[in-house]
């Protein structure tokens, strides 16, 4: 048997990890060969592929990105795109197709898998953690540390100034990276997009910080909103997939904060350095977890599934379920951290 296998959407620590693990497997256990696909899906919609088997991965496990390349190319969207995939998956003669990635790159998978007979096994991959179905997706424990040892050092410069500063995590829809990093380095307000907040009360938060002598950090999620919707995004244009290109809510709210309070305050924008360098211990683990049960998936003929990880068990689920909605900050788990504000 030939299988695929591609990773798409924004790269992330542990995706050398998966396609490692699902080679080793594949080739020595169950005898398969693989193909590559580079770039997302414009890998098997333009027929662009790199032969993958044991000497490619070997030594990628620490290896932050994908060898494979990524992008947000979205087939769905292309003139006889799925026809396109499907002769050049014929020509090819991949048997079955393993796509590596979050919402977007999942819900063509599942499109192709249940739709028009492309046989997929789905793998989930995204630092923001918001996809349903699983309890983590490899990346986001590697991305909370990066944020986190960045709060702890902005900390230390903030005080030196006795300014504010604001740290403007990833997290388009769902506030997980903000909340897991902001409580772990000690921000005293995390703002996530499921909550618009009230400027006037982060601004209150904030005074309260200076009262008590201390330097405040605020965190919050590129996706967050203020409640009076008055903020302009710098750039409104969309990706492939319909979504907007978030950037500067972070500046927005440190030119709010310091016309307000009348003190200074500056923005650190964390942006792709949450989502590069070499993947946490954690990462490596579930990503190779993933990668061992997602061939085995294919093995059993288990298509149209994705493995996710449930406790410390990994488990096959429906991609079309997993992607149906996402999994987003609970109100009271945000109310939880809440004591720590100001």
């Amino acid at each position: 048997m030939r299988v695929g296998v591609l990773t798409g959407g924004g790269d992330c620590p542990g995706l050398n990890a998966v396609i490692r693990a699902i080679v080793r497997k594949g080739v020595q256990e169950y005898g398969y060969d693989f193909t590559g696909f580079r770039d997302g899906w414009r890998g098997p919609l333009e027929n662009d592929t790199v032969r993958l088997d044991i000497p490619a991965v070997r030594g990628i496990l620490p290896r932050g990105g994908t060898i494979l390349g990524s992008s947000r190319t979205n087939p769905l969207k292309v003139e006889n795109g799925i026809r396109r995939i499907k002769e050049n998956l014929a020509e090819l003669e991949v048997q079955a197709l393993i796509a590596i990635g979050g919402e977007d790159t999942l819900g063509v998978a599942a499109r192709l898998s249940d739709e028009h007979g492309v046989p997929c096994v789905g793998v989930p991959k995204t630092i923001d953690n918001d996809l349903s179905a699983t309890d983590y997706t490899f990346g986001f424990d590697t991305a909370v540390g990066i944020a986190t040892e960045a709060i702890d050092r902005l900390h230390t410069t903030a005080e030196s100034h006795m300014r504010v500063l604001v740290c403007e995590v990833m997290g388009r829809h769902a506030g997980w990276i903000a909340l897991h990093s902001g409580l772990a380095g000690g921000a005293n307000v995390i703002l996530i997009p499921e909550q618009r907040f009230d400027v006037e009360q982060v601004c209150a938060w904030v005074t309260s910080r200076f009262r008590a002598s201390y330097a405040p950090i605020v965190v919050v999620a590129e996706g967050a909103m203020p409640k009076d919707g008055d903020m302009v995004l710098k750039d409104q244009s969309l990706d492939s997939f319909g979504h907007v290109r978030l950037s500067g809510v972070g500046e927005w709210l440190a030119k709010e904060i310091e016309k307000r309070t009348g003190k200074e305050a500056r923005t650190t924008v964390l942006g792709h350095v949450q989502r590069g360098g070499t993947p946490s211990a954690f990462d490596r683990w579930l990503a190779t977890r993933f990668g061992l049960h997602a061939i085995d998936c294919v093995r059993d003929g288990d298509f149209g599934t994705m493995v996710a990880l449930r406790g410390t068990d990994i488990v096959r689920v429906p991609i079309a379920d997993a992607t149906a909605r996402l999994k987003t900050v609970d109100p009271t788990l945000y109310e939880e951290v809440g004591v720590f504000f100001g």
